[in-house]
């Protein structure tokens, strides 16, 4: 009926209703057929994923899964350390030769890393050259000062009984306790006050060294006009850590340089007596490291400190070694003293809730960390721990406490009997007052911590100067000839590398996509993506597809990066009047724009503290916060790799300011990144981390996560970009960028540009300055990601 009704119809107008037929036909091509296409060739880039059904704060949710990731870490490492040790307990000397290479890394790890001076003692006078002393009828007290590196000396007080010397002993305070309490001189009712001399009146000499105490007095620079809250001790871990010096390290060769000391003395005099070493809080720390390394310690009274280290992320951050407890707890420290008596007493510990508060004139960014009085249980199952390693019978501890597991004070009678019988001398326990007219002037105690932490801080300067010569010579004079002679070289710094960031297995597991869609529009089709990694573990990120992708065509990718404390939504929202814009310029989005498929990941740098803390839990595992961003991006490599439109052989990381950091260190271990172009960050990285004169370095920043082991001597952003090459490596640098100068960007990327030259491949590298701040341009990084990614 229809038919012969149209038929009929268009009969009767002589074809105008053909010709409204035909109008719609061509109107459903113009309008209809082109949303067809659209949608063909979307259906042509959809790729299989489950339905993404995670909700809310997926930032917060991925720190939390990274948090118990590294918990289970931690705990699996506790568990494979025991197949570790292989001691030889058939003698002293066996011993010491199973323990020689744990030894050696534990000196390494804590910045024992100089060779000493041959050691000088001298007595420090006043302005009128009267010596510091005070002197009884029973000893001689002196202010003294000692070598110990090339620009470093100590501090402290020794102690000189007039009668036979039966022992030597180096007594070392907390951080916070002057040498003046344990000598009796000053500090009546704190810690350890007297108890040296007690040690001087049953025959030992005593030296006790002065340690930088957690004041901030001088965390600071006059040249670089910036002062800050870290403390003394963290000051100085901050800037060590890089070049692979500590805190730590240091002290324990003032202590080591005592006890060279010493030694000369009973050689010079023909003594055959022993030497011990006794510490609390911090000086527990120390006693504890400098028994577990030198077998010239004859016994070690460990006091306050001895503990499981489970929970070390807590304590303060100049506590932290890079993979202590991959190697070590207590009780193996405990453990490599054997034979040697080593007594650990549950006393009392320093109570430090953290840092101290910015004053006024000051930067707040000290770490978070606190110490307290260890509870017994815990303490006496690091004693049982320690003992199960011994062989029955033979055990070299001793555990002190008070009645009912009661934390004694410092220096208790029962500990210091045990430490005396170790040294072959008897305790007196005689409480001994010093005459007043024994008394003379004494050093400025506030000066000699000044100096204590000066001479450290310049020690530390000068090797950052010098590390580049290591660099050098370890790193730059090992290449040679093409990049094909150069490829087997590289190979191995590279997994060198992947060693200093913390290396984790390959990700393994099913990668199992989930996505939903977030924006669709003519151009463009975005999607939330997540990923498995390991458990617990998972990237996420956004995926922009272009529509005008062809049947079987494949597309390059560019993985665009964020900064710190940013989101994958940052570098693609594109509105002008958000606050992220100034910054990104929406640079994911225009890229896809351009024909690009890009992926935005998020990387965990985010929730301040919380995400910190993470660097802190990884750290002494032997890992960082990059061992798992890493695995992260073998991920999604993998998984772009395995899209029908994406070519795997042109991905491209692109990255601003943390995102720039990223674009060093990922490229550079993850071979399948095709290119790298760091933006806003781009600089001499180690001289950023521990320069104290220059005003705009992580010293007086609170990211204090951002020091890396020893990349001083190791990989700087150079060597880095030498791993990238020969593929293309840019640098995109505003000439008002905050993170550093020109003149530091320059001299670093110097060596890159001549490391491609010396490859004949100066068309793969460039470096764009421009009129900006800290922000992408997208100019000239966009053409050389169009010249080196899209196929000509």
């Amino acid at each position: 009926m229809k038919t012969n009704l149209n038929i009929a119809l268009i009969n009767k107008t002589g074809g105008s209703v053909l010709f409204y037929y035909w109008r719609i036909i061509f109107l459903a091509i113009i309008i209809v057929i082109p949303g067809v296409i659209c949608s063909y060739a979307q259906s042509q880039v959809k790729f299989p994923y489950s339905p993404l059904e995670e909700e809310g704060d997926l930032s917060a949710l991925m720190l939390e899964g990274i948090d118990r990731f590294l918990m289970n870490e931690n705990e699996k490492i506790l568990q494979a350390r025991k197949d570790m040790w292989n001691l030889d307990f058939s003698s002293a000397e066996a011993f010491s030769r199973s323990v020689s290479e744990k030894r050696k890394l534990l000196a390494v790890r804590t910045g024992v890393a100089d060779p000493r001076l041959p050691v000088m003692m001298e007595v420090l006078t006043d302005e009128n050259l009267n010596q510091y002393h005070i002197e009884s009828d029973r000893f001689i007290i002196s202010a003294v000062r000692w070598s110990v590196l090339e620009g470093v000396n100590a501090g402290g007080i020794f102690i000189q009984p007039k009668g036979p010397v039966k022992a030597g002993v180096v007594m070392i305070p907390d951080a916070d306790i002057l040498p003046e309490v344990l000598a009796g001189i000053s500090g009546e009712g704190e810690f350890g006050f007297g108890a040296a001399l007690q040690l001087a009146d049953a025959g030992c000499e005593v030296l006790i060294p002065v340690l930088a105490d957690r004041k901030d007095t001088f965390s600071g620079s006059h040249i670089a006009g910036r002062f800050t809250n870290l403390p003394h001790r963290e000051w100085i871990y901050r800037q060590g850590y890089e070049v692979g010096r500590h805190i730590i390290g240091y002290e324990l060769q003032k202590i080591f340089a005592a006890i060279d000391w010493l030694e000369l003395r009973n050689r010079d005099s023909g003594r055959k007596i022993k030497t011990g070493v006794a510490g609390h809080g911090e000086g527990g720390l120390l006693a504890l490291y400098a028994s577990a390394m030198d077998t010239r310690i004859s016994a070690a009274l460990v006091s306050g400190y001895f503990n499981k280290r489970n929970e070390l992320w807590t304590e303060p951050i100049y506590r932290n070694v890079w993979g202590l407890l991959r190697y070590f707890g207590d009780a193996e420290l405990a453990v490599m003293s054997w034979p040697r008596p080593l007594i650990a007493e549950h006393a009392k510990a320093p109570e430090i809730s953290g840092p101290p508060a910015a004053r006024q004139g000051r930067t707040s960014g000290a770490a978070p960390g606190r110490i307290a009085t260890p509870v017994f249980g815990s303490v006496s199952e690091e004693i049982k721990r320690a003992e199960n390693m011994l062989p029955a019978g033979r055990s070299n501890l001793k555990l002190i406490s008070g009645e009912g597991g009661i934390a004694v004070n410092p220096f208790s009678e029962e500990a210091m009997n045990e430490f005396a019988s170790g040294l072959d001398i008897k305790f007196l326990n005689e409480k001994i007052s010093l005459p007043a007219s024994g008394r003379r002037s004494w050093v400025d105690p506030v000066k000699r911590q000044e100096r204590t932490v000066k001479c450290m801080e310049q020690h530390v300067q000068n090797v950052l100067q010098l590390c580049e010569r290591t660099r050098n010579k370890t790193y730059w004079d090992g290449l040679e000839g093409d990049a094909a002679r150069q490829k087997p070289v590289k190979d191995k710094f590279r997994e060198q590398f992947h060693e200093v960031i913390g290396k984790l297995p390959v990700p393994a597991m099913p990668v199992n996509p989930r996505a939903r869609l977030l924006h669709d529009n003519a151009k463009l089709s975005s999607y939330e993506v997540m990923l498995d990694v390991w458990p617990d573990v998972f990237a996420w990120g956004i995926l922009i597809i272009p529509k005008d992708i062809k049947p079987g065509e494949k597309r390059p990718v560019v993985v665009c990066q964020h900064g710190l404390e940013g989101l994958p939504a940052d570098v693609v929202n594109t509105d002008p009047n958000s606050s992220e814009f100034p910054y990104y310029q929406g640079f994911a989005t225009r890229l896809a724009e351009r024909g690009y498929v890009t992926f935005s990941p998020h990387n965990p740098y985010r929730g301040a503290d919380k995400f910190r803390v993470l660097q802190r839990k990884a750290n002494p595992v032997e890992l960082s916060l990059f061992s798992v961003i890493t695995g992260q991006h073998q991920r999604i490599i993998e998984w772009l790799g395995q899209l029908s439109f994406i070519d795997p052989a042109r991905i491209g990381y692109y990255g601003l300011s943390y995102g720039g950091k990223s674009a060093m260190r990922l490229p550079a271990l993850i071979e399948e990144y095709a290119l790298s172009i760091c933006a806003g960050d781009f600089n001499e990285w180690v001289r950023k981390n521990s320069s104290v004169i220059d005003s705009y370095t992580y010293m007086y920043s609170g990211e204090y996560e951002m020091p890396e082991w020893d990349l001083g001597h190791t990989f700087n952003y150079a060597e880095m970009a030498g791993l990238i090459a020969p593929r293309p490596f840019m640098v995109e640098r505003g000439h008002f960028d905050g993170v550093g100068v020109d003149e530091w960007v320059s001299y670093e990327y110097a060596k890159v540009r001549r490391h491609y030259d010396l490859l004949n491949l100066p068309g793969n590298t460039c470096i764009e300055y421009f009129n900006g701040g800290h922000m992408v341009k997208g100019e000239g990084s966009f053409e050389f990601l169009d010249r080196h990614l899209v196929k000509q």
